[in-house]
């Protein structure tokens, strides 16, 4: 199964104080004609020729916010993987496969002669001076679970300074907002439910199950249509996720809590759990309030990516 790189990192308070030049040209996107400034979130100043046309993008959820500006990136990490879990913004066939997320191709990036790389904070930080010898990088922070939502809008408002795409991301973020508004709206005689929200993956004959916590991508999106996280148990302080076997899920006793889970590749929860005797009595299950989320939901990714958690959380729920 394909996760993110779970590092805890300071928290760094991102700006998206991108600046142009004097009053230029403008280009068909629409974008200032002249050099674009944006501070990434290592709070380093990035300088662009101008807005960034040529992008490559090396972790999923930054692929699925440049493709949601409506910027088609020249080159992702792991196409095959983002096509299986993140559905919302579909990538070009003419998109180049650059590597795998934690080990990309510097030649491969090079070689699409890209006007910017943006990667995540918490890939192999030798990478980026490696590819700042030949190509301007803007880092993200990507997840932050003391402050998801800001964080998110952050790292989207930053992208779209870097490809001259504003409009859109204010667009793109207002269309979010309104979702969750209208979902809490939806749900409001199910306020205070409480969900459980996992992956899993095997390991040996063993189901591993990794919880998102309170403050995950996820979790922020549930807890602003007016659920409540059952989950108590240990996160890491970037992603919000933990880890557990299903004796840990005995733990959750309420009768009204609700599951979700993700498994856009091997289902775990059908194929090694189903038969557990264990996970057969607990409450969620044998009360059958146990939801899968659609194959091609990916849970680290964009305001695209929230809104269709949302959505499936309001259908399971409403």
């Amino acid at each position: 199964m394909r996760v993110p790189v779970l590092v805890a990192v300071t928290a760094i308070l991102l700006s998206a104080c991108g600046t142009t030049e004097t009053p230029q040209a403008e280009q068909p996107n629409g974008a200032a004609s002249g050099p674009v400034k944006v501070t990434d979130s290592r709070g380093k100043s990035v300088e662009l020729k101008g807005a960034a046309q040529r992008v490559v993008a090396l972790e999923w959820g930054e692929a699925e916010v440049v493709a949601s500006l409506g910027v088609m990136p020249v080159g992702v990490a792991d196409t095959a993987g983002y096509k299986t879990w993140d559905a919302v913004a579909p990538l070009d066939a003419s998109v180049k496969d650059v590597g795998k997320r934690g080990e990309p191709s510097v030649d491969s990036i090079v070689a699409l002669n890209p006007d910017v790389v943006i990667m995540a904070a918490e890939r192999d930080s030798a990478l980026v001076p490696q590819l700042e010898k030949y190509v301007p990088v803007v880092v993200t922070k990507s997840s932050d679970a003391a402050r998801n939502f800001d964080r998110l809008r952050e790292d989207v408002k930053m992208i779209a300074q870097a490809i001259g795409k504003t409009a859109e991301a204010d667009k793109l973020l207002s269309e979010m907002d309104t979702k969750l508004a209208d979902g809490k709206k939806a749900l409001a005689a199910k306020a205070g439910t409480p969900f459980f929200m996992a992956d899993g993956y095997l390991e040996g004959s063993t189901v591993s199950i990794r919880p998102f916590g309170k403050g995950s991508l996820v979790s922020d999106t549930a807890e602003a249509l007016g659920l409540k996280n059952a989950w108590t148990g240990q996160v890491d302080p970037q992603w919000a996720l933990g880890q557990t076997d299903v004796e840990g899920l005995t733990a959750l006793t309420d009768p009204n809590t609700v599951l979700f889970y993700s498994a856009s590749e091997e289902d775990v929860f059908t194929t090694g759990l189903a038969q557990n005797p264990v996970w057969q009595r607990l409450p969620f299950v044998s009360s059958k309030k146990v939801h899968k989320l659609e194959a091609g939901t990916w849970t680290f990714g964009g305001p695209k990516s929230v809104v269709h958690i949302a959505d499936q959380f309001v259908k399971a729920l409403a």
